[in-house]
């Protein structure tokens, strides 16, 4: 893969012909990335939970659908793909409500699909990556694994946790030519935004986005060389808020749990 700098025509450059996995990519953001990065002239591998799901969006854009469990995927996408992946997004999420009761099984789920199949993905792509010297990972975040989600500990805390794990994975390999992004939008009008009930409503459906204008915002981030990407851009004044003022940062969130609780 060439890499450039030079808006559009670069990322267009940078993706013809390179080899990309797309998990959880039948629906929402996942697909709104598989069409994208097909249209940039990509081979994609579409992978989602529900098979037939999968094979729609890879039959729309001339890719081949892997269907399965998003944590152990990577070798059959390789071998679907020529023998190479190129770039990995690691897009299937879970969205679990709840609160510190929530069940043990909820805790358990959310960390398994929102935190280690990204860490069961990294540790089938790094060896090939790191001993040639390329690769791209991207990890679907959200603005709850900054900030956080009223009504969703799970949610909340595992995206704290993919996070951290993006962080880490750019922090340690960049130099060795490793790319990292962490996309972390509010909401955006998916499956996942429905799930998310009342408090969705109240906190992300206001300013909720569609799923092609999160594949543009990585596309630009990308183009730009930039780690973390901000769909929604105000993201980026709360995040410095909360670090700047703590305590008034969740006096005011305590506001809309309250506001939340009220309604």
């Amino acid at each position: 893969m060439s890499e450039s700098t030079d808006g559009s025509r670069g990322v267009r450059d940078a993706f013809r012909g390179a080899r990309v996995v797309v998990t959880g990519a039948g629906g929402g953001i996942g697909a709104a990335l598989a069409r994208r990065f097909a249209a940039e002239g990509a081979s994609v591998a579409v992978n989602d939970i529900d098979a037939g799901r999968a094979q729609a969006v890879a039959d729309g854009i001339g890719g081949v659908a892997v269907p399965g469990d998003a944590s152990a995927i990577v070798a059959r996408a390789r071998d679907a793909l020529g023998g190479g992946v190129d770039v990995y997004c690691a897009n299937a999420g879970l969205a679990s409500p709840g609160d510190a009761f929530a069940e043990e099984e909820v805790w358990a789920a959310a960390w398994d699909v929102n935190v280690m199949a990204h860490v069961r993905a990294a540790r089938a792509l790094l060896p090939e990556w790191l001993e040639r010297g390329s690769g791209r990972f991207v990890s679907t975040v959200s603005a709850a694994g900054l900030l956080t989600m009223v009504g969703a500990a799970p949610y909340s805390v595992s995206k704290h946790g993919a996070y951290a794990f993006a962080e880490w994975l750019s922090l340690t390999y960049r130099h060795r030519g490793l790319k990292v992004h962490a996309i972390c939008p509010q909401g955006v009008r998916t499956d996942m935004l429905t799930a998310a009930g009342s408090a969705g409503e109240l906190v992300l459906a206001p300013t909720a986005i569609e799923p092609e204008d999160v594949a543009d915002a990585l596309l630009d981030g990308i183009a730009e060389d930039r780690f973390l990407i901000l769909p929604h851009p105000e993201v980026a004044r709360y995040y410095q808020a909360r670090a700047g003022d703590p305590d008034r940062w969740l006096a005011g969130m305590n506001r809309v749990q309250r506001s939340w609780e009220d309604g």
